[in-house]
């Protein structure tokens, strides 16, 4: 084996990993842009600039900006987070982080903030629609069970965004007496919507 074939495996793992960092890193900088700027004013060039990377490669990783804007999305549901979920806990768990502060959960809160800013443009509210059903309502539904469960994923989504809307434009935490009251209140509501995953004739 010549000197040049036994160095080369050692020489791709580094272009690998250094593949996936500018991946990673051109992914972050397009989250940031689109949350901040939306679709519509978003460059392709200012995202690589961002991330210290050619433009050529964005296109190259994604295949263009609605590629790009896919991908974010993508990385905003996170259907793997279901799995933490438990059905016993789950309700007063979402009362508890809605009478927080945002900051409480920034990362969530700045997720949030990227997909209102996909709902208000014509060009990724359809995008936005259909990874909804598939990375966010599907999974809640199949987590529910029982009848009717993707009518109930929808209604606890379209509760559990209001929550976090009031929760952001709140901007601060609650305390004392309302604090109490709300998450009492808002542990009702969810463990109304969650329910049992008995069907009605095995009741």
């Amino acid at each position: 084996m010549s000197q040049a074939a036994a160095i080369s495996p050692a020489r791709a793992a580094p272009r690998k990993r250094d593949a996936e960092a500018t991946r990673a890193a051109i992914l972050k900088a397009a989250l940031g842009q689109f949350t901040r700027l939306g679709y519509d004013h978003v460059a392709l060039r200012d995202i690589a600039s961002e991330a210290g990377a050619d433009v050529a490669l964005v296109k190259r990783y994604f295949g263009g900006k609605e590629g790009l804007f896919t991908e974010a999305l993508k990385a905003s549901f996170r259907p793997d987070r279901l799995k933490d979920w438990d059905r016993e806990t789950f309700a007063r768990g979402i009362g508890a982080k809605m009478a927080d502060n945002v900051l409480a959960d920034e990362a969530g809160a700045h997720s949030f903030q990227f997909l209102l800013r996909a709902a208000t443009s014509p060009t990724t509210a359809p995008l936005l629609s259909l990874a909804m059903q598939e990375r966010f309502l599907q999974p809640i539904g199949a987590w529910l069970g029982g009848e009717d469960a993707q009518a109930r994923a929808r209604v606890l989504a379209a509760t559990f965004i209001g929550f976090l809307v009031e929760r952001l434009i709140r901007n601060a935490p609650l305390t004392g007496r309302e604090r109490e009251v709300f998450i009492e209140r808002t542990t009702a509501v969810f463990e109304a919507l969650v329910g049992s995953a008995e069907p009605e004739e095995a009741r």
